[in-house]
């Protein structure tokens, strides 16, 4: 379980997250879902340490993050995999190449056992015998599960996805869902996803967290989104065409 106790967050004096609390659960889609601009994405960033709060803390198995020095940060980074929103993989690397670069920056795994650890995380989604292509070979679909394949590859505890549907077709968006799901829960993991897609949230949602200009101002169970009582969260869902 992730938990976040208080934190804030400003730029250049603007106040962009507001005292958050939220507890992000063990083998469950924890979605956070928000208009642009709410503050969604930093709260991501100050979660893996690519922006430090102002103030709070961020537990990983009780552990405080914030305060954790390198070396300590190191170990929790090495439980966590990032599914970016463009995918970020590397346009110079095969996706073999891109898959074992955390393997090989984070493990002292042999060359043949990087590759058999390569060739499962490309099974797992569906992508065989694709090793040797590069990212401009591949359509969108193939680049977010390889994508996935690489956020996976050290077997994580954390699984952060930011907006894992972007720019794909309706079809696709619900394949991504499905093998997030799937993964989360056959590994147990605690994964949290950025989102405006209100049909994935609706599909494999399971605790949900809304962020209305910087302030977490509802969290509960998809079951109870549209019985929210919630002003902000309503007018956002219909927006949403929900």
């Amino acid at each position: 379980m992730i938990e976040l106790k208080n934190i804030s967050k400003s730029f250049n004096g603007k106040l962009i997250l507001d005292d958050i609390s939220a507890n992000f659960l063990k083998g469950k889609a924890n979605f956070v879902i928000g208009a642009s601009g709410s503050g969604k994405s930093v709260m991501m960033k100050c979660m893996v340490g690519l922006e430090e709060v102002d103030t709070g803390e961020v537990l990983y198995g009780g552990a405080d993050f914030v305060h954790l020095d390198y070396n300590q940060r190191k170990t929790i980074r090495k439980e966590i995999g990032m599914l970016f929103q463009g995918t970020a993989l590397f346009d110079s690397l095969n996706v073999e190449d891109n898959i074992a670069f955390p393997i090989k920056m984070f493990t002292k795994l042999k060359p043949d056992e990087v590759t058999d650890r390569v060739n499962f995380c490309l099974k797992r989604v569906n992508l065989e015998n694709v090793n040797k292509l590069y990212p401009s070979n591949l359509s969108g679909g193939m680049k977010k599960r390889v994508g996935i394949a690489r956020a996976i590859a050290l077997n994580p505890k954390y699984l952060f996805c930011d907006e894992p549907n972007s720019g794909l077709d309706p079809l696709t968006s619900r394949l991504i869902d499905e093998l997030i799901k799937e993964i989360t829960i056959e590994y147990d993991i605690t994964t949290i996803i950025n989102t405006h897609d209100m049909k994935s949230l609706f599909v494999m949602g399971d605790n949900i967290i809304y962020i209305y200009k910087g302030k977490k101002v509802w969290e509960g169970q998809k079951s109870m989104i549209k019985h929210s009582g919630n002003r902000q969260l309503d007018d956002f869902l219909k927006a949403s065409e929900f």
